[in-house]
């Protein structure tokens, strides 16, 4: 069991790693760490260089949160694993997933913050719950204008689906996930509290005008 559990938390983190901002930074010359919010996530790409490199990180980012799970989906399936061992492993390679994205080691561990990892993760553990998860996303980041309590209702999902499955783990590592997710976004939460955070109606407005 230690095993796989460590072969999937190495495996996770390796692929959370591969960052659609180093891709960005390659074709437009541009590193998201040092411009706009100084983050390597999807939003900040948008932010700084449009929607079209703040889709093409966010794909990216998301493909990988997709491929982690359903690689091990696949490997854990040819092996005589017990459905609760599954899951806990679907969960963990989602940890690391994330945990890679946020914390790669050749950024200094000063990644991004996770969100679009997230969405795939979701979406790959049960579509359903990752469309519910999304729709809540832009639903709730529309309504309150402020990205952040959108990705905040990513990780009720995960915890929904945690809540869903079998096991007390994957309620432990969706609750660990939700408090890492706070925290990475202290920022967020002080700016909003002086006024300083950027909306997002104003940074799609400045793109149209622009």
């Amino acid at each position: 069991m230690l095993v796989w559990i460590f072969g999937t938390l190495i495996f996770g983190y390796a692929i959370g790693c591969l960052h659609g901002s180093s891709v960005a930074r390659m074709i437009s010359g541009v590193n998201l760490k040092q411009t706009g919010v100084k983050n390597a996530g999807a939003s900040n790409a948008t932010i700084v260089l449009g929607k079209k490199f703040g889709a093409l990180v966010a794909a990216i980012d998301i493909g990988k949160g997709v491929i982690a799970v359903i690689a091990i989906r696949f490997v854990a399936d040819r092996f005589d694993l017990t459905a609760s061992m599954v899951v806990l492993l679907l969960f963990v390679v989602g940890i690391a997933a994330i945990i890679g994205h946020n914390y790669p080691f050749y950024m200094h561990f000063k990644g991004g913050k996770g969100t679009a990892t997230m969405i795939g993760v979701l979406l790959a553990l049960d579509w359903r719950f990752g469309l519910a998860g999304f729709a809540l996303f832009v639903v709730v980041t529309i309504v309150t204008d402020y990205i952040v309590f959108g990705v905040l209702m990513l990780y009720v999902t995960l915890l929904a689906i945690a809540i869903w499955s079998d096991g007390y783990w994957p309620i432990v590592i969706a609750s660990l996930l939700f408090l890492m997710a706070v925290w990475k976004h202290i920022e967020n939460f002080k700016r909003i509290k002086d006024g300083s955070e950027k909306r997002v109606s104003a940074v799609f407005r400045k793109k149209i005008v622009g």
